[in-house]
């Protein structure tokens, strides 16, 4: 049927192109404007072109994209076990803060901003591990205790031995039994079995007028364990050094501690020179200075694979404040550390004499020890310089004459005796 002029125009469109049964046999366009299907099969049952295969760069970056990814998620659950493992070993001592707490108006106020004073307490514990050290009989000593300075700036540290036989004032502290021990003169180190890492605060605080702000606790295990975790330390021996009471044998001439024998070293007393605690005082210093050295010097603190046993064993030997008791805590404090030259990281010990009323004991020289104790509590330069033997005029070690001193210090008011670990003992 032809159309003609007065068909409408939806009557054209459908007739054009025809349909099923409409002349020319097509099948009609889907949707206007849409192109007609082709005649005979649908296009759904048309093989299309053969699809042509990814380049091989594309099947490599989409391999490189899945085991990155793998690395990554593998690495983080590293990380986080790694970061489990070492925040979980430290030991937080929050009853000493706890007791702190109590005491808060008697202590000394806060000192200079980001300056920070740590109170390093080396416990002569012979429980557990320790006992192969001696006989444990239930109370505990500060073997060593040393006052570290950090300046503001962290330019610098400086760290003050205090002999654990000088008398000082120890303040009413709480025992262990919750009993409260009066106030008393007697030797710093018994301020610790009287009442823990709080009562040594106390003392130290009452001593120096400087605000502690954390404090962390070693055992002799613990000292081993940090030692080996540095793989030893150099030292020049100038002799052989025999004490069977320190556990060590050790020949003269250069060579490299493990911890057993760090221990020994540094705990030896009666067998080597006169037999004082002011020597062995000095003897802990070089060795701690050596071992400043020999961490900076290996770069321990930047690198990841050399820094991991050292915090491995930081973490598992020692026992801190609620500040300190978590990785983050330590890995900061001794981040701000690593810029700090060998130069500046200095060693002293607080000016000492024979006590008036003991020559066995030591008290304090004035006013030496004040402007060093002021010096340090407003962050200002301490410069040590080498110290000289002190000698004795009537036999005796100068140490155990009534009145003896070590050498005087030096004639600045910022200078006093002592050493850096710029030098160690082997150069």
């Amino acid at each position: 049927m032809s159309e003609s002029p007065d068909t409408p125009p939806a009557r054209r469109r459908r007739f054009r192109g025809g349909g099923r049964g409409a002349p020319g046999g097509g099948r009609p366009a889907r949707f206007p404007g849409w192109p007609e299907r082709p005649a005979g099969r649908r296009a759904a049952d048309r093989p299309g072109p053969a699809r042509a295969p990814a380049p091989r760069r594309h099947r490599w970056l989409r391999a490189s994209v899945l085991a990155l990814t793998v690395a990554v998620l593998a690495s983080a659950g590293l990380g986080w076990a790694v970061w489990t493992r070492l925040n979980g070993n430290i030991h937080a001592d929050s009853a000493t803060e706890r007791e702190l707490e109590k005491y808060e108006s008697e202590r000394p106020p806060a000192g200079p901003k980001n300056a920070l004073n740590i109170l390093l307490i080396g416990s002569d514990n012979r429980a557990g591990e320790n006992g192969e050290y001696g006989t444990d009989t239930g109370t505990q000593r500060s073997d060593t205790t040393i006052l570290l300075h950090l300046a503001a700036d962290r330019k610098r540290a400086t760290a003050v031995s205090v002999p654990r036989d000088l008398m000082v004032q120890v303040p009413h502290c709480r025992r262990a039994d919750g009993t409260e021990a009066a106030p008393q003169v007697a030797q710093f180190n018994g301020a610790f079995a009287v009442g823990g890492a709080a009562c040594s605060i106390r003392t130290m605080e009452k001593l120096t007028r400087i605000r502690i702000d954390h404090h962390v606790i070693i055992d002799f295990t613990g000292f081993k364990h940090m030692v080996d975790a540095v793989h030893g330390v150099r030292m020049c021996l100038a002799a052989p050094i025999r004490d069977e009471e320190a556990h060590v044998s050790l020949p003269a001439g250069r060579q490299t501690l493990d911890g057993e024998a760090a221990l020994g070293y540094v705990r030896a007393r009666k067998s080597l020179g006169n037999g004082s605690d002011t020597q062995r005082m000095a003897r802990q210093q070089q060795f701690l200075g050596a071992l400043v050295k020999k961490v900076q010097s290996n770069g321990v603190l930047l690198n990841p694979t050399r820094l991991y046993p050292v915090m491995d064993a930081a973490t598992s030997s020692l026992t801190t404040d609620a500040g300190l008791a978590s990785l983050r805590g330590l890995y900061e404090l001794v981040r701000s550390m690593r810029s700090i030259p060998s130069s500046h990281v200095q060693f002293l010990t607080v000016p000492r004499t024979a006590y008036r009323d003991d020559p066995n004991r030591d008290e304090l020289v004035q006013p030496d020890a004040d402007r060093l104790f002021a010096r340090l509590r407003k962050d200002r330069p301490v410069t040590v310089v080498p110290q000289r033997p002190a000698r004795a005029t009537d036999g005796r070690p100068a140490h155990s004459r009534r009145g003896g001193r070590p050498a005087p210090a030096a004639s600045s008011p910022s200078s006093f005796p002592g050493s850096t670990a710029e030098r160690g003992v082997c150069e």
